[in-house]
């Protein structure tokens, strides 16, 4: 019973990818007061949501959804049109924040959450 388990465990081994990647990208955000690795640490958690969205639209032994003779297994192509949708989302709003975070550090000279924080409480 424990070899199956560990059998099965380990062949969702791209769902265990998914959760680090996740696990990871939140921790960075939480954990870090600068904000170059806070958009870092979001950058690594939206990867493990595509990665996600490609590994439930994939199915073993299918094939694209053109109609043919012998084909009778499809994968889905949603998840690819939107994971595509999603990395162009993605890649806008990354350049959003950075750009705030330029301007952040032309009006308080750092990108430190604390520093900031400090200097609107001395305000």
């Amino acid at each position: 019973m424990t070899g199956s388990f560990l059998d099965t465990a380990l062949g969702l081994y791209n769902y265990w990818v998914v959760i680090f990647l996740m696990m990871m990208g939140f921790y960075i955000v939480i954990s870090r007061g600068n904000l170059i690795k806070k958009v870092i640490g979001l950058n690594i958690f939206q990867t493990s949501v595509f990665l996600l969205y490609i590994t439930v639209g994939k199915v073993s032994g299918g094939t694209a959804p053109i109609v043919a003779e012998g084909i009778e297994v499809y994968s889905n192509p949603l998840p690819s049109v939107l994971i595509l949708t999603a990395i162009v989302v993605g890649v806008a709003t990354t350049s959003v924040a950075l750009s705030l975070v330029v301007r952040i550090r032309e009006a308080y000279e750092t990108i430190e959450e604390d520093e900031i924080y400090a200097q609107d409480e001395a305000r």
